[in-house]
C-alpha cells in the first residue's frame, strides 16, 4: 500500500507540474506574443526549452518546499497529506484556468500543503512560511511593479529622440531575449516546487534522508512535465495577461519581462523563496503600462486578478483539507 501511495504522489505531482506549465505558459510569452515579437508557436517552443533548462539550474526552492513548509508524519499517513495538498492545488489551478485568471500555481501548492497539514494536525512551520512565502509574496509583485515602472521610464527618457519605428523594431528583438530569460526563471522557480513535493513524499517514507539532495530522476521528471505543459499552451490566461490588462508595445513588454525575470532569479538563488511567477510578471506588466498613464491599465481586470491572488492560498487549503478528511475516512 505504501509503495502504491508513493507512486500515486509522484504521478499526481507530475500532473500538477504539467498543469502548472500550461497554466503559467502565459507568464513567459504572453507579452512577446501580444507585441508580435514572437509567433505563438515559436514562443511556446522557446518557453518549453527554457523551462526545462531552468528547472535544472538549482534546488534551493525545492528544498524550501520539501523541508520548510510542513513536517509530515512518516508512512502512509504522511503520503495522504501530500496527496491531498496536490489535489487541492490542481483543483484551484483548473478553476482559475477555466476563468482565465492568472493566479499562482505556487501559492496553490503552498496553500494545499498548509491546508492538508492543519487538517491532519501536522506541524506547520509558520516561521518558514513567514520568511519564505508571506514576505516574498508581498515583495515580489511590489518590486515587479516599481522596477518595471522605473525601467520603462528610463527607456522613454533614453530613447526620447530616437525614431519610434527603430525603437519598436529594436525592442521586438530584445524581447526574444527577455522572454527566454522569463521562461528560464519560470523553470527555476516552478519546476522546483514539484521537485520539493516529490522529495517530501520520499522523505516521509524514508526513501531519502533529511540531508540528501534532490535525486536526478526527480529533477528530470519535473523538468520534463513542466516543459510539456508549457508547450501545450495556456491561451485563456495568455489573452488576459497579454491584452486585457493593457495593450503592450515591445518596449513595455521588454521592461516587464526583464524586471520580472530578475526578481525570479534573485528570489530563487539568493533567498531560496518560492515566489509566484504569475504575481511577478502581472505586476511588472501593470508597472510598465502605468508609464503611459494610470488610466491605461484596465484596473477592473487587475482587481479580479488580485482577488484571485488573495483567495488562492485559503481556497487551495480548504480543498486540500476536505480531500484529506475524505481520504482519512476511506483509509480508516
Amino acid at each position: 500500500m505504501e509503495l502504491t501511495l508513493v507512486v500515486a504522489v509522484v504521478v499526481i505531482a507530475l500532473v500538477f507540474d504539467y498543469t502548472n506549465g500550461f497554466h503559467d505558459a502565459a507568464n513567459a510569452i504572453a507579452t512577446s506574443v501580444s507585441t508580435r515579437a514572437l509567433t505563438p508557436r515559436v514562443a511556446l517552443v522557446m518557453a518549453a526549452v527554457c523551462n526545462f533548462l531552468g528547472a535544472l539550474l538549482g534546488t534551493e526552492v525545492a528544498e524550501t518546499v520539501g523541508k520548510g513548509i510542513i513536517s509530515t508524519p512518516g508512512g502512509e499517513h504522511g503520503l495522504v497529506i501530500v496527496l491531498s495538498a496536490l489535489v487541492g492545488a490542481i483543483t484551484w489551478n483548473m478553476i482559475t484556468w477555466y476563468f482565465g485568471l492568472p493566479s499562482s500555481s505556487s501559492h496553490a501548492l503552498i496553500g494545499g500543503l498548509v491546508g492538508a497539514g492543519l487538517a491532519s494536525a501536522s506541524t506547520v512551520l509558520w516561521s518558514g512560511i513567514l520568511d519564505k512565502v508571506v514576505i516574498p509574496m508581498i515583495l515580489s509583485p511590489s518590486i515587479g511593479f516599481l522596477g518595471a515602472f522605473f525601467v520603462m521610464t528610463s527607456i522613454l527618457w533614453l530613447f526620447r529622440r530616437t525614431n519610434p519605428g527603430r525603437v519598436t523594431r529594436g525592442f521586438r528583438l530584445a524581447q526574444s531575449l527577455s522572454a527566454a530569460a522569463m521562461a528560464l526563471g519560470h523553470g527555476l522557480q516552478d519546476a522546483q516546487k514539484t521537485m520539493g513535493v516529490i522529495f517530501l513524499a520520499l522523505l516521509t517514507t524514508g526513501h531519502v534522508q533529511q540531508g540528501d539532495g534532490i535525486p536526478l530522476w526527480v529533477k528530470l521528471a519535473a523538468a520534463t512535465a513542466i516543459s510539456l505543459g508549457t508547450y501545450s499552451g495556456g491561451w485563456r490566461i495568455m489573452r488576459t495577461l497579454g491584452r486585457r490588462i493593457i495593450h503592450l508595445d515591445p518596449a513595455r513588454g521588454f521592461a516587464s519581462e526583464a524586471v520580472a525575470a530578475t526578481v525570479l532569479y534573485v528570489m530563487a538563488i539568493g533567498l531560496h523563496a518560492p515566489v509566484s511567477t504569475t504575481h511577478t510578471i502581472t505586476s511588472a506588466v501593470m508597472g510598465a503600462g502605468a508609464t503611459k498613464r494610470l488610466s491605461a491599465v484596465r484596473w477592473g481586470v487587475a482587481r479580479g486578478i488580485i482577488t484571485a491572488w488573495i483567495l488562492t492560498i485559503p481556497a487551495a487549503g480548504m480543498v486540500a483539507a476536505v480531500c484529506y478528511g475524505l481520504a482519512h475516512l476511506i483509509l480508516e
